[in-house]
């Protein structure tokens, strides 16, 4: 650093540092250390103090988070920090969120009559129980294939239903649209999916009828007409997936649960607020509380 000061008032420090292959802020920096030291050591204690902190939030959920997602983790904690401290810190700890990958299409699709698209593509839901969308995916295993299915609550994004099997038949999806009407007991709503022969069967249609939903299909071969459950299926290949092989049906059947129990409980969701979905649909049966006291 004394060279670039000695050659900074002929050629400035630009150049120099080019020369020297030094980045200028980091000359910067040790120039202001040297001439406020107890601000650069406030600054070290507060940022080890941070590391802590945001290597906790970022191995508390799945290792999955980019520094916006644990900046507002740390912000519902209480924790003071800024945004661009967060950021630079987990760069420098070699910290990052998770990447996506493309989904893979895994129903065959149905060439039979089919439900009406009641939906166009417009995934939003004003309550809860209003809209359902459905999809699954399959994981490599060992073992060979295991199947995994999703029933999602577009409302607040509440994984209501799912199931891990080792074959694709029908009985598998109507497993974990069971669980779905055993957990939310709806009735009314628009139950969404592709038009995969699982869920366009006659078993898979009579069910649904008789729990009073209305079926409704997307176009044949379009992830965009069931985005928001490919969407589901994205993450959950991409962060827990992805990141290791698997054994057996079972080992993923576990790793689910545990993921399902995170998404709905602590994962923060950017469209909601980013707050969990279960806190969010506990929000919206709260303000109707406060409406009816209000009247």
């Amino acid at each position: 650093m004394p060279l670039i000061e000695r050659l900074s008032g002929e050629y400035g420090v630009g150049p120099v540092c080019r020369e020297l292959d030094i980045a200028p802020s980091t000359y910067y920096w040790h120039r202001q250390r040297q001439q406020h030291p107890e601000q650069g050591s406030r600054r070290e204690k507060h940022d080890i103090q941070m590391i802590q902190e945001i290597k906790r939030v970022y191995e508390e959920n799945y290792a999955v988070y980019g520094a916006k997602k644990v900046w507002r983790q740390l912000r519902r904690e209480g924790v003071s920090v800024a945004r661009c401290t967060v950021e630079r810190l987990m760069k420098a700890m070699g910290l990052q969120g998770v990447l996506r990958g493309k989904c893979v299409r895994t129903t065959l699709s149905c060439k039979t009559e089919t439900p009406l698209d009641r939906v166009n593509r417009r995934f939003v839901a004003e309550r809860p129980d209003q809209l359902w969308v459905a999809d699954f995916t399959y994981v490599s295993t060992w073992q060979g294939f295991a199947y995994v299915a999703f029933i999602i609550d577009v409302f607040a994004g509440i994984i209501v239903g799912w199931r891990v099997s080792s074959s694709m038949k029908t009985t598998f999806v109507l497993d974990a649209l069971e669980q779905a009407l055993w957990a939310r007991r709806p009735s009314g709503t628009i139950h969404h999916s592709d038009k995969g022969s699982q869920y366009v069967s006659l078993a898979y249609s009579q069910r649904l009828q008789e729990a009073n939903l209305l079926a409704s299909t997307g176009s044949t071969g379009d992830s965009y007409d069931n985005a928001l459950a490919e969407s589901i299926n994205g993450l959950y290949k991409a962060e827990v997936i992805h990141r290791q092989s698997w054994k057996s049906r079972s080992e993923v059947e576990l790793a689910t649960l545990a993921w399902v129990d995170w998404y709905n409980n602590r994962r923060l969701l950017a469209r909601i607020g980013y707050i969990p979905p279960v806190e969010a649909e506990k929000a919206y049966y709260a303000s109707l509380g406060n409406k009816k006291r209000a009247a």
